[in-house]
């Protein structure tokens, strides 16, 4: 590999490169779709030319995403879409190996990370990957004059396309937003397997504790929250959920699980974990209420979810017990623990989701950037899909690398699924 050095970048140290090149590797030995993509944009160079911008987690799954990006003659910027999520040796790999500018520092403050934003938009972007839709939000409001620069933008979660159809709805939205997150090979495999499993293991790493026998609360069950319940019950806890929607707190009832308003899980619950995208679900008054020795963690987008400010002013004073695990003292002697300062536990304690789930995701993406240069001028702006054809596809590559085979239909059947004519 030829050694290239970015023009700009902001990240912690080159020198961790090594590293980051071999667990970038060792990533991408697990993502045989994207790799596939990426030979075939290799030859290709679909999108020759196309300025992206990438706001995403900083981690080996992302940088294979970006080296396919650049594959397919794109010129990329990364900047962390969180703070805690950075993996400083990968960063500081795309930086060496593949001249690709990052912007990204683990821990980095707030204000860092809002200058960071002004670096993808300087970027002049035609193409925005998005997490959680800051860059977008920003354009809008500050950079309307690169606003004609851009094609189209990428989505990556469901708390990004929310907001997102915000836009939408106030009329600002005037390019396509391709919305990944509801690819059904994204929401159904990243959502439940990867959360599910990743905030489990963010919980264990900052803690060590015992999640058998545990009243585990998960505050939303959404395709991440549905994925958090059910790997909790499988380690044995006695899973508890609160909800909004009608719906899917039946869903959560049907599936076994207790449904109960937060004002009175919070009394009884041992670890509780946020995964709606909204803000306080876990308020004062919840606060307030739980037992000492709770633990409390999120796993949804922003740390808002989790009112720290509330809990703050409650308490008399906090310390760092372990990493990622802050022991709040409140003014009444009971204490409440906090795992990774309220952001994404399975990000900031843990490594996110597995690699192998990632490739269908980032699959997703990279063949999302390529729908949205084909199709220059031709879709209209807004929110919207894959075509399901895409979805079927990185399905089928998923399948074939598992190296799983299925049935097909015969002419007879064929013939008769497509007939009204033949009956019973």
């Amino acid at each position: 590999m030829t050694e290239m050095t970015a023009t700009q970048n902001e990240i912690k140290d080159i020198s961790l490169a090594p590293l980051g090149q071999e667990r970038t590797q060792w990533a991408n030995n697990q993502m045989p779709v994207l790799k596939l993509i990426r030979e075939r944009f290799q030859k290709e160079k679909p999108i020759t030319g196309i300025k992206i911008s990438a706001c995403c987690h900083v981690t080996t799954e992302t940088a294979n995403l970006a080296i396919t990006l650049q594959a397919g003659g794109a010129n990329c910027v990364l900047i962390a879409s969180n703070p805690l999520s950075t993996q400083d040796d990968v960063a500081a790999h795309l930086v060496k190996n593949y001249g690709i500018s990052v912007f990204a520092i683990k821990g980095e403050s707030t204000e860092m990370y809002r200058k960071h934003v002004m670096n993808a938009l300087e970027h002049k972007p035609n193409i925005i990957i998005d997490d959680g839709s800051d860059v977008i939000a920003t354009l809008l409001k500050e950079k309307k004059d690169l606003v004609s620069n851009v094609i189209g933008s990428t989505e990556e979660t469901t708390t990004g396309l929310v907001r997102l159809r915000a836009m939408e709805k106030d009329g600002v939205l005037t390019f396509p937003a391709i919305a990944v997150n509801d690819s059904q090979t994204k929401h159904m495999f990243d959502n439940r397997y990867g959360t599910g499993q990743s905030s489990l293991d963010g919980i264990l790493r900052a803690t060590n504790i015992l999640i058998a026998g545990k009243v585990f609360v998960v505050a939303g069950y959404g395709w991440c929250g549905k994925g958090v319940a059910h790997k909790a019950r499988g380690m044995g806890a006695r899973v508890v959920v609160t909800e909004i929607d009608p719906i899917k707190a039946l869903e959560a009832i049907m599936d076994g699980f207790q449904v109960v308003p937060m004002s009175d899980a919070s009394k009884i619950g041992d670890i509780f974990i946020t995964v709606t995208g909204n803000k306080f679900v876990i308020d004062k008054a919840h606060f307030e209420q739980m037992k000492d020795g709770a633990i409390v963690c999120n796993s949804g987008h922003f740390d808002l979810e989790l009112n720290l400010q509330a809990l703050s002013k409650l308490a008399e004073g906090k310390k760092v017990i372990r990493p990622f695990l802050e022991e709040y003292k409140l003014k009444t002697g009971k204490k409440i623990y906090v795992l990774a300062e309220g952001r994404l536990v399975n990000l900031g304690a843990a490594e996110g989701h597995p690699a192998i789930v990632m490739d269908m995701s980032f699959a997703n993406q990279a063949l999302a950037v390529e729908h949205l240069v084909k199709n220059k001028g031709k879709l209209k702006p807004g929110v919207q899909k894959l075509p399901y054809e895409v979805d079927q596809e990185i399905a089928s590559l998923k399948l074939k690398a598992l190296e799983i085979n299925l049935d097909k239909l015969t002419p007879e059947q064929e013939k008769y699924i497509s007939s009204w004519q033949e009956g019973t």
